[in-house]
């Protein structure tokens, strides 16, 4: 589905951008991740040979990110979509209790990098007709509580997901979201010691999708390809959820 197009993928390294990386490869993509965390090698050579790229990056550097996209387009010649995936979600807190720098670092990780991969990647999408995706959450259309600062991200993306569908519908340039609930992540593992009855909260979250237990990173990243494909060619500005039904209806979890 994606055979010989070159993908960007930011926060690879591990989690659901990692589950993607593998599935873009599989998918006949030659997978670029930018990461601040590097992957070990014996990791990496899960990816075949001529199938992977991995570059360290801090993704809240504009200079970083746009040496990263150089370096990319020097190898490759061309760039055909861009994951912009890469997230963090700490603090747990409410909007009264975040810092200052705790809320820059979220804005900058969760939103700022997806300006700086645009600002330095669009020019080559728009000589591809290409494709972008953003990593959402359920928490950005429904709100979650403890979380204040993490949801208005999230919340963000979905409103700049279809900004850019329209800015860029004119290139044939196609924006997406990706909009997950509860994946079995080291993200979603570090939130919940976070939380106050930790104990319960794995309980809590395997009851959350009305389709079952939280699933791996693999289901997220399998609707990513079909959204980075040509069999999504007449989509744009969509928040696709993949997330087992958690935001439907009046539920009793216990």
């Amino acid at each position: 589905m994606l055979h010989n197009k070159i993908v960007v993928l930011t926060g690879g390294a591990e989690g659901i951008g990692w589950e993607c990386a593998k599935a873009y490869a599989k998918a006949g993509a030659t997978v670029c991740i930018l990461d601040k965390n590097e992957i070990p090698i014996d990791k990496l050579n899960e990816l075949k040979p001529g199938q992977k790229l991995a570059l360290s990056c801090n993704l809240t550097n504009e200079n970083e990110v746009a040496c990263a996209l150089e370096t990319i387009i020097q190898k490759f010649g061309r760039l055909d979509a861009i994951h912009n995936n890469a997230a963090i979600a700490h603090p747990s807190k409410t909007l009264d209790q975040t810092s200052n720098d705790e809320w820059d670092l979220l804005m900058n990780v969760n939103l700022k990098s997806i300006l700086y991969t645009t600002r330095y990647g669009i020019e080559h999408l728009k000589n591809t007709q290409g494709s972008i995706l953003n990593t959402s959450s359920m928490v950005g259309s429904i709100g979650q509580d403890n979380h204040a600062v993490y949801v208005a991200t999230k919340g963000a993306i979905n409103a700049l997901t279809k900004a850019m569908a329209l800015d860029y519908a004119s290139y044939k340039i196609r924006v997406n979201a990706v909009s997950p609930a509860a994946i079995n992540t080291p993200t979603l593992q570090a939130w919940s010691q976070e939380q106050p009855e930790k104990e319960h909260i794995e309980k809590y979250l395997n009851r959350l999708q009305p389709l079952g237990d939280m699933p791996g990173g693999d289901v997220i990243a399998d609707a990513c390809v079909f959204l980075l494909s040509n069999a999504a060619r007449f989509i744009t500005g969509c928040i696709l959820p993949v997330s087992g039904g958690a935001e439907l209806g009046y539920r009793t979890i216990i």
